[in-house]
């Protein structure tokens, strides 16, 4: 039996402790939806992600790749998490 050990990146260790937190409010909510990769990262994703389909990149730029999907991950979890958040605050009566 082989077993196989995860990389612990950053992003990786980030995902974890970001997991494990249940509480937020609508302002941490708020703010993590409001972040976005800036326009210069963008192109060089969509750069790196036209090499690896045409075979010319790099191990370290498909390090580099690997890094961006990761992170864009670990965007969309705590994104997806703050939508819900935020959503279930709304249907909730307001405390008198």
């Amino acid at each position: 039996m082989q077993i196989t050990q995860t990389r612990n990146t950053e992003s990786a260790i980030l995902a974890r402790l970001i997991q494990s937190r249940t509480e937020i409010d609508s302002h941490v909510a708020q703010y993590l939806l409001s972040l976005d990769f800036e326009p210069e990262d963008v192109d060089r994703m969509n750069l790196l992600a036209a090499r690896s389909r045409d075979g010319e990149i790099s191990p370290e730029e498909e390090a580099e790749l690997d890094s961006y999907i990761h992170v864009g991950n670990l965007l969309a979890i705590m994104q997806s998490k703050a939508r819900v958040y935020l959503r279930t605050q709304k249907s909730s009566p307001s405390p008198r």
